[in-house]
């Protein structure tokens, strides 16, 4: 199984959501946060809470089976890309396994 750890710029997130969930990857988590890049608008300022941050991103989480990662890959950036810099990036980690807290049971051939 992979984890895909993608942020997005808010205002793409519907469009991902419902591509993805249209293509069977309906088990997501979606993390309001602010971050750092290597790109820095003309415009941007520093966050109120943080003052390192010029960039407000969401963090969408999930997890699939090794098969199924170029095409969410694919649907991401597909659907998270725009005509400007700093659309966001895209990191894959393994996951050994997952199990359910109510039956203490892993999950790890569930299908996602």
């Amino acid at each position: 199984m992979k984890e895909i750890k993608a942020y997005i710029k808010p205002n793409r997130l519907e469009k991902v959501v419902e591509a993805l969930k249209e293509n069977g990857f309906k088990s997501l988590t979606l993390i309001e946060c602010e971050g750092t890049g290597t790109y820095k608008r003309e415009d941007s300022l520093p966050s109120l809470k943080f003052h390192f941050s010029d960039s407000k991103m969401i963090k969408l989480e999930l997890v699939c089976q090794d098969e199924e990662v170029e095409s969410a890959i694919k649907i991401i950036c597909d659907n998270a890309a725009t005509p400007y810099p700093a659309d966001g990036i895209i990191y894959i980690s393994d996951v050994k396994d997952a199990y359910r807290i109510k039956t203490a049971k892993s999950i790890k051939k569930f299908d996602f």
